[in-house]
């Protein structure tokens, strides 16, 4: 999709490919309107951060993640911006693949959709290019604290 922002072109892209071929879409795209690495928000699952978190960063490694991996290849740099939505890790490398490519429990699930959810509140200061504002915003923005248990009988 295609959008106008205070005069700035926006790209929506879902890569409709296999995600370890996400940089055949992304180069693609980035090659036919010239866009830049730098100009490049890749929003994905990140087994090293918690559930109900997220954090949003410019470059790095791929860190083992194959659509990122495919990304880097295709741009040619790992030079782009990265927000990166926690769903924690199995606690054994053994089961990660099977962690990716199955369905979060529900109290995981909900805790992403609660960090999508405050994420999105950044999105005008992220398409403004205010990318250290809405780093500040999507860092501070912590999930509600659950409320203790009510006494019985209160």
């Amino acid at each position: 999709a295609r959008t106008q922002v205070k005069g700035q072109t926006i790209w929506l892209l879902e890569p409709q490919t296999f995600m370890n071929l996400s940089g055949k879409s992304v180069g693609a795209l980035a090659k036919f309107f010239k866009i830049t690495p730098q100009e490049i928000l890749v929003v994905h699952d990140e087994l090293d951060v918690v559930p109900g978190q997220a954090k949003l960063k410019f470059g790095g490694s791929h860190a083992g993640h194959n659509g990122l991996r495919d990304i880097h290849a295709q741009l040619g740099t790992g030079d782009y911006w990265r927000l990166r939505l926690g769903i924690g890790h199995p606690g054994v490398k053994s089961e990660v693949a099977n962690w990716v490519l199955k369905k979060p429990m529900a109290e995981q699930r909900d805790l992403i959709q609660e960090s999508i959810a405050r994420s999105v509140k950044a999105a005008d200061l992220l398409m403004e290019g205010h990318m250290e504002k809405a780093m500040v915003q999507i860092h501070t923005s912590k999930p509600p604290r659950p409320k203790p248990p009510r006494p019985e009988g209160v």
